[in-house]
């Protein structure tokens, strides 16, 4: 019996890895990216940063794009040895080793972590953070730059005395979806395909390019309790939560199949 279909919403650079991975466990997996990540438009302060990294005791990341729009006029230069680098995840880890960061340098939850988030983060980087621990927050921002996203963990180092700086690095817009993919997005609609979801962004994203549309019969799996809520609350009927690693994904597919 062929393997039900998967739909990978993750942006296109990110989705591409996940559909292969996917695939090579043996799901038919396609890509739908729900997020278009394009650069800032205006980049001076983002060069500034880049060459005033080491003013800070650690640059946080909070995705893989972060990391790549920080580091790619870089890309074959040292960073700053000094600084530590934050990550919630794997595909962030994996960006900053790609863009040449150490290992010994980048602080993460552990690789089999219960959750990937700022929660699991701040439990490992906690002691790091003293009064006047300058960190930077490296992420993405709206159509006219602005940042977007959780403040959850700049909360967090500004309430144990350290100084949080936003920098938005890249911009995440809504994606402009042709033909093809309004006809992909309609078999997931009925049941047809499983939702794999990361960011609760994709799926607002996904309603307002489909006014109208009825999400009962969908089914989906999310990356996190808090997308699994936003799938939930948008109709979706049939959600589960799993871990955002291969096997564990896999495992959740197969059970929605």
């Amino acid at each position: 019996m062929p393997s039900r279909r998967v739909i990978v919403t993750r942006p296109a650079r990110d989705a591409a890895r996940w559909v292969e991975a996917l695939q090579a466990a043996g799901l038919d997996a396609v890509a739908l990216p729900l997020i278009a990540i394009e650069p800032v438009s205006d980049p001076t302060r983002l060069r500034a940063a880049r060459t005033q990294a080491g003013h800070h005791a650690a640059l946080m990341f909070v995705s893989a794009a972060a990391v790549e729009h920080f580091f790619e006029p870089h890309r074959n230069t040292a960073p700053v040895p000094s600084v530590r680098c934050w990550a919630t995840g794997p595909g962030t880890v994996h960006a900053l080793r790609e863009a040449g960061v150490p290992a010994d340098a980048i602080d993460a939850p552990a690789p089999d972590a219960a959750q990937f988030d700022s929660e699991a983060l701040w439990a490992r980087v906690q002691p790091q953070v003293q009064a006047g621990t300058r960190v930077l927050i490296v992420r993405g921002g709206d159509a006219s730059g602005q940042a977007t996203g959780r403040d959850w963990l700049a909360r967090r180092i500004e309430a144990a005395g350290g100084v949080v700086e936003a920098l938005v690095a890249y911009r995440r817009l809504a994606p402009i979806l042709d033909r093809a993919d309004r006809q992909l997005a309609m078999e997931g609609a009925q049941g047809a395909a499983t939702w794999l979801f990361s960011s609760s962004e994709a799926i607002g994203n996904l309603c307002r390019a489909l006014p109208g549309v009825g999400w009962q019969a969908a089914r989906a799996v999310a990356t996190h309790p808090r997308i699994a809520q936003a799938a939930q609350e948008a109709g979706f009927g049939v959600v589960r939560t799993s871990s955002p690693t291969v096997a564990a994904l896999v495992a959740s597919i197969e059970l929605n199949a």
